[in-house]
């Protein structure tokens, strides 16, 4: 398997600074994608950039020195540009721009995969993040297939290369597809590869080597991003590079501990033991143990609960 370059999603609400600092000390990354910074129609803070992207205090690198990217998502291509400016000023590792976010609350404001249905606007938002960017920052784009169809992915595609983008992450399915297993389309990945000449990144339904194989081979591109398959297995980058074998229970659990006990600033109460519970749940893909677990804490609120329920689990095991 020909494997170039394994690059970390940007998963909205699941893959924050802390579950990007523990996979990347556990795999070989080449980079990592943050979660989206909403652009409406003014230069956002410095705060705001920092909030979700604290490796700009530190060279736009992860603890393991993994350079981390800022991913910006709006509709309006002048404020797109202005803040894709500030994100390099402050370390940003270039910058991507979300044309792919399937969630209601972003399609519902214009953004995100809405704009799948507007080729010549994405054209725009590009051209101009391009432009007030300049040609020595790295610009990626990740987009879906499409919004009900395929039926402008290719037009989509060529309007980011043309608009100066450096590469396209595409992940294959349409915002209609959802993440249906069985729409991942990896073939018409590879036909846009064939037309634009630009690297293009493959995304969507990796969860394990044969996966990685299967969508290398279909898309054929050597640069994969890996999202919801890397949570479940949180080795698996390096399963693909090194034919390492997938982490322990007893190491997923050491790893679920070390996030319940981060501290976690400016936050609603809530929202870590949230997290915690969240990624427990894509760990029942792969690990029979954790249904049972998910189960124990699935009532308990804290995160100090949480966190003293797993390390009863840990003393135990």
């Amino acid at each position: 398997m020909n494997i170039d370059r394994i690059i970390l999603a940007p998963m909205e609400g699941v893959l924050d600074y802390h579950v990007r600092q523990i996979l990347t000390e556990i795999n070989a990354l080449d980079y990592c994608v943050t979660e989206f910074v909403r652009i409406t129609h003014h230069k956002l803070s410095n705060r705001t950039f920092y909030r979700l992207c604290p490796e700009l205090h530190h060279g736009g690198k992860t603890a393991s020195g993994t350079p981390v990217r800022v991913q910006i998502l709006g509709q309006s291509p002048e404020w797109m540009a202005e803040n894709a400016v500030k994100a390099i000023e402050l370390g940003s590792y270039g910058v991507d721009i979300n044309f792919g976010c399937p969630a209601k609350t972003v399609v519902g404001s214009h953004g995100g995969a809405y704009l799948l249905q507007y080729p010549d606007q994405i054209f725009n938002i590009v051209k101009q993040v391009r432009q007030a960017m300049g040609t020595s920052e790295i610009l990626s784009v990740k987009i879906r297939l499409g919004w009900a169809d395929k039926s402008y992915c290719y037009e989509i595609a060529d309007a980011i290369a043309l608009a100066g983008a450096n590469e396209l992450v595409i992940h294959g399915r349409t915002k209609a597809d959802g993440y249906k297993a069985d729409k991942i389309d990896w073939q018409t990945i590879g036909n846009i590869k064939q037309r634009v000449n630009i690297p293009i990144i493959a995304n969507g339904e990796i969860f394990s080597i044969q996966h990685a194989q299967d969508c290398v081979r279909q898309s054929q591109t050597s640069d994969i991003m890996l999202g919801r398959g890397i949570l479940t297995i949180p080795n698996l980058a390096n399963m693909l590079r090194f034919n390492e074998a997938p982490l322990s229970w007893k190491n997923v659990l050491n790893i679920l501990m070390r996030y319940a006990t981060t501290t976690i600033e400016d936050v609603k109460p809530l929202y870590h033991s949230a997290r915690i519970k969240q990624w427990l749940a894509y760990f029942r893909q792969y690990y029979a143990p954790a249904s049972d677990l998910l189960s124990q804490i699935r009532t308990l609120k804290t995160q100090k609960e949480i966190s003293e329920h797993l390390k009863r689990i840990i003393e135990q095991s």
